[in-house]
């Protein structure tokens, strides 16, 4: 890109994917065109493909389009080998549209949304949103299908109060986030498809008509102006709709920054930028072939859903899916035992940079710095699953690309946060915590170093390459 002739070029790569990446429905549907770009052969989990897999072969799966699972197999591969696991997630602090959105107040039409994460919220006011997400439409034939849509232009706005009617909002400013957070839409006077009489506010009218409609009908539930926008946004009449799930977005694209291109300044790099550095590394490793003849790990990435409300869902981190994974390749209980003693995860998540106007909230000693190199996150109350054996290896393998590493633990008088680590080391799996630092974490404009894009890609790609090898070096039990 001109814009950025001295941008480094996988941050430039990342702008794409993350631009391209509105929810995490669409980052796991750009992970999987990465995937299939570099050979990779996308299996179903109902079929029993543990019959198809082949030596040297390389494979991904999805989850309810919202998690994926990618591996690939040694060429002397055989069971009770371990896995080389970076996990990460795709799903970020955001505003979900609710399943009856339908709002008015004083001539706007407005949209329910309720609130996912624990996100900065009033940087979402006076923001440029759109809507992005998955809506299911009925097919010909009597099929239904899960389809991805992206709106991009604005549609949506939080505005706030002006300061005339309240002088005191510099000092004071607190909001309701059920009352004072509802985006608008529009002006009722556009109401083109209107029907005549009824109620501007959702009276007795409107919920009569709504209480009419089929149990498989969710037209009464949203505006017939953004169903009848979503309809031809697919090419679909606003009748063949039957659900969708939609977050909101900003519109305003992701960007380098600073004054030697230093920054990224991006939405959603919490956890964006750990999920596409482990595709990036899994997919390069891959197509170059750099290790065709090992005997060691399975190489695997896994990016989960729903880590930023606790990872309990069928596509999040304490779902099945890599306890899974690790029984369909070892599926006897002395080779799965095998492969979980074998077996190393980094849990890659983004990591607090210090803030040059807070200094104090990080402790004196663990101050990450973008740019700086990987982040090894350590908690002695386990809300990181590092280690000293752990970090010993990740130090390593961040040594043979000629890394740096940084330390992060927690004020002693600070809670702290937690990541999939912990959660997936309950398999039995070594688990380091790490990340890249960055600011303004869960706002919904962060700031990180476009240097450590490339940082972590090359720590994932050094895990790959010789994990296993190093494993063999280090004596435990």
């Amino acid at each position: 890109m001109m814009i950025y002739p001295n941008g480094p070029e996988a941050a430039l790569n990342f702008l794409n994917f993350v631009n391209a990446s509105p929810t995490p429905f669409h980052a796991v549907d750009n992970a999987a065109a990465r995937l299939e770009k570099a050979g990779f052969r996308k299996l179903q989990e109902k079929d029993e493909w543990e019959k198809d897999i082949k030596p040297g072969g390389k494979y991904f799966f999805t989850r309810n389009q919202a998690a994926l699972l990618a591996f690939t197999i040694p060429a002397k591969w055989k069971q009770g080998a371990g896995l080389s696991i970076v996990a990460t997630h795709v799903d970020s602090p955001n505003l979900k549209v609710r399943p009856i959105s339908k709002r008015s107040k004083s001539g706007y039409l407005q949209v329910g949304v309720e609130t996912y994460g624990g996100g900065i919220w009033h940087s979402w006011l006076d923001r440029d949103l759109s809507l992005a997400g998955r809506v299911i439409i009925s097919e010909q034939g009597g099929r239904f299908r899960s389809k991805l849509v992206k709106i991009d232009r604005p549609l949506l706005r939080i505005p706030t109060l002006a300061i005339h009617l309240d002088r005191n909002v510099n000092e004071t400013f607190k909001f309701n986030q059920e009352t004072e957070f509802v985006p608008i839409l529009g002006l009722m006077e556009n109401q083109l498809n209107a029907i005549k009489g009824e109620s501007s506010d959702n009276g007795d009218k409107s919920e009569r008509r709504e209480a009419s409609q089929k149990a498989s009908s969710i037209q009464a539930n949203h505006h017939s102006e953004l169903l009848a926008l979503l309809a031809g946004e697919l090419s679909v009449a606003a009748e063949e709709i039957h659900d969708f799930e939609l977050s909101l977005f900003d519109t305003q694209p992701a960007t380098l920054g600073g004054i030697n291109n230093e920054f990224i300044f991006s939405p959603r790099m919490d956890n964006l930028v750990s999920s596409f550095c482990a595709v990036e590394a899994i997919a390069e490793s891959a197509s170059a072939q750099i290790f065709p003849s090992l005997e060691g790990n399975v190489n695997c990435i896994a990016l989960f859903n729903h880590e930023e409300i606790g990872s309990v869902s069928t596509s999040g981190a304490e779902s099945s899916l890599i306890p899974s994974l690790l029984n369909r390749l070892s599926p006897t209980p002395a080779t799965l035992a095998q492969s979980i003693s074998r077996s190393f995860l980094i849990s890659a998540d983004m990591g607090h940079a210090v803030h040059p106007n807070y200094i104090t909230k990080h402790e004196e000693k663990h101050k990450p710095i973008m740019n700086g190199g990987i982040v090894i996150k350590t908690n002695a109350k386990q809300r990181y699953a590092t280690d000293a054996i752990s970090t010993f290896i990740l130090k390593q393998l961040v040594e043979r690309k000629g890394g740096k590493v940084q330390e992060f633990e927690v004020r002693n008088d600070m809670a702290c946060g937690s990541t999939v680590g912990p959660m997936l080391s309950k398999i039995g799996i070594r688990t380091v915590d790490v990340g890249n630092a960055m600011l303004s974490m869960h706002s919904i404009r962060e700031t990180a170093g476009s240097h450590d894009v490339q940082n972590a890609i090359d720590l994932f790609t050094s895990f790959f390459e010789g994990f296993a090898t190093l494993d063999k070096e280090l004596t435990l039990d």
